[in-house]
């Protein structure tokens, strides 16, 4: 192209400095005389034609290759033809020896020809601040207590200033979804005008025409509560670009704090770790912004709609009834209540992390929500009744299983109950290991566990002791009841302990019994009651004779 250019300048040159005829300026230039025509019409070359390109290759196959492309337009997007596809079904089915990269340039020409180029154009916008905001959901991978979990992670980012606010759950429920909005207007300290949506089932009951939509009950309770408009986007992969912040941000996050896979001891400590990362990506400068995320986030906040005074309850409510192993059922999994509601129904409030069981007005339980389907949650403590009637029901009792799985049934307890079952024999001893497990509901765990560990230090096995013992531990001055392995027996020989007459042998008063003191009390004596004998009044044997005046005579 540069040579034509420089002789298009030679040609002019000539004609304009010597005013030669055409005939003569090709005959200098040896060039044909259209080109010196050219030259004096435009200093620029005109560009070349370009001539369709002759397929001696592909050519057979075109008819047939055209044809499966254009079927593709009535068949599920994620199964129709891609160019290695048509390449393969072409050597397979037509014996055609083509290379792979004559087809996809085929089939690359044929799509940009039929305007399925797979591009479309986006206008770049401008967000005011605290006018509009993004949210999604992300799936990701923690190890929770030592269990490979799925996490879905909720993010709200502000579209000004790029600020977002990630929680993690462990399902991506309706629940986990309300309660993602409340914390995040939370820490950001205030509402956004808008929020983006895709059709999330959580806040869309059905989708309509267009953009209409059925929005969820109680989703729009949660608009109107907060004051927030919502717009929701197209469905599928045509409007993923129109909430394109929050739809990268999700997958940056994870590459950038999410891998390796976090290893924590619940899902609290995932959301700590969640909630640092947060901190550090506020430092974090974004492309054609003047500031740091965290500095513009500081502008953006005053923009920002003021949080209601009142609580949004995220909550469920849902109204189950006890079966005859004192369980509910919620969405798949089992959990225990206390006995007494077997056969009645209970209100529920099941929350993302967490369900609520109430009595009436009257709270009797709470647990973690399961991610396990048809698992079960078993408290022991809901059970103690029942086994006080059926002592041999509870060394096989699902609920002691999980009890001891959570640490909170201790070896403390075991040894306790091992002692009372050879003292007292099975059933009697399982019935005074249940009476200290009834101590839980008005005393701390560790006080009751320092009481055990008392106990069986001196040989005790009577749930009175471990009373008396959890009680003394309580009301020690300074004593630290997070420590339940305080040293027994204790060393400060001055103060007097408290013992059960249950434990002494009376046959031998001067030996050391179990561990307990020697008594050094003298034996009752009721010598004290021998005076009252002799203070007897001494009785007349023949009554008085009585006048007639009615006066006694001596």
């Amino acid at each position: 192209m540069a040579a034509r250019v420089e002789l298009f300048e030679a040609i002019r040159t000539d004609r304009r400095c010597e005013q030669l005829s055409v005939r003569a300026l090709a005959e200098r230039h040896q060039v044909h005389r259209r080109t010196v025509r050219q030259a004096l019409e435009s200093a620029v070359p005109p560009p070349r034609k370009s001539y369709p390109r002759s397929r001696p290759a592909i050519g057979p196959w075109t008819e047939i290759i055209d044809a499966w492309l254009e079927g593709d337009e009535s068949v599920p997007r994620k199964q129709r033809h891609t160019a290695r596809r048509i390449w393969q079904r072409l050597g397979a089915e037509h014996d055609a020896s083509l290379s792979e990269v004559t087809v996809s340039r085929y089939v690359r020409e044929w799509r940009l020809a039929h305007g399925k180029t797979g591009v479309e154009v986006v206008v770049p916008q401008t967000h005011e601040p605290g006018a509009e905001a993004e949210v999604d959901f992300g799936e990701f991978y923690a190890v929770i207590g030592g269990v490979s979990t799925k996490c879905h992670l909720f993010v709200l980012r502000l579209s000004a200033s790029g600020k977002a606010v990630r929680i993690a759950f462990t399902s991506q429920g309706q629940e986990a979804f309300l309660e993602g909005h409340v914390r995040a207007f939370t820490a950001l300290g205030g509402v956004p005008g808008r929020i983006r949506y895709d059709n999330l089932k959580a806040a869309v009951a059905r989708v309509l025409q267009g953009r209409g939509r059925e929005e969820a009950e109680r989703f729009i309770a949660l608009r109107s509560h907060f004051g927030f408009d919502s717009f929701f986007c197209r469905p599928g992969l045509a409007g993923s670009h129109e909430k394109g912040g929050v739809e990268g941000e999700i997958g940056r996050f994870r590459r950038r704090h999410l891998v390796p896979i976090p290893d924590v001891d619940s899902l609290t400590e995932l959301n700590d770790v969640i909630a640092e990362a947060d901190r550090i990506d506020d430092a974090r400068h974004l492309s054609g912004h003047q500031y740091d995320i965290g500095t513009e986030f500081a502008s953006e906040r005053t923009a920002l709609a003021p949080l209601p005074p009142d609580v949004f309850e995220t909550g469920l409510i849902l109204h189950p009834r006890v079966d005859r192993h004192s369980r509910i059922t919620v969405r798949s999994s089992r959990y225990s209540v206390p006995a007494r509601l077997v056969g009645r129904r209970v209100r529920v409030l099941l929350r993302a992390s967490e369900l609520i069981v109430f009595d009436g007005r009257t709270e009797v339980t709470r647990h973690h929500r399961s991610t396990i389907k048809d698992s079960q949650t078993l408290v022991l403590d809901h059970y103690l009744e029942v086994l006080a009637i059926k002592p041999g029901a509870l060394p096989g009792a699902t609920a002691l299983v999980q009890a001891r799985r959570r640490g909170v049934f201790t070896a403390e307890h075991e040894a306790f109950w091992a002692g009372a079952r050879t003292a007292h024999g099975d059933a009697a001893g399982t019935r005074e290991l249940i009476d200290v497990l009834l101590l839980h509901r008005h005393m701390r765990h560790v006080e009751v566990v320092a009481g055990l560990a008392a106990a069986v230090s001196v040989g005790a096995t009577s749930a009175d002791v471990v009373a008396v013992e959890a009680r003394r531990h309580t009301s020690q001055p300074n004593s630290d009841t997070r420590d339940h392995k305080a040293p027994w027996p204790p060393t400060d020989t001055g103060r007097r302990r408290v013992v059960s007459l249950t434990e002494r042998r009376l046959t031998d008063p001067e030996a050391v019994i179990a561990g307990l003191p020697p008594d050094t009390r003298p034996l009752p004596s009721v010598a004290g009651y021998d005076d009252l004998l002799t203070r007897r009044a001494t009785r007349d044997p023949q009554p008085p004779e009585i006048p007639a005046t009615g006066r006694t005579v001596s």
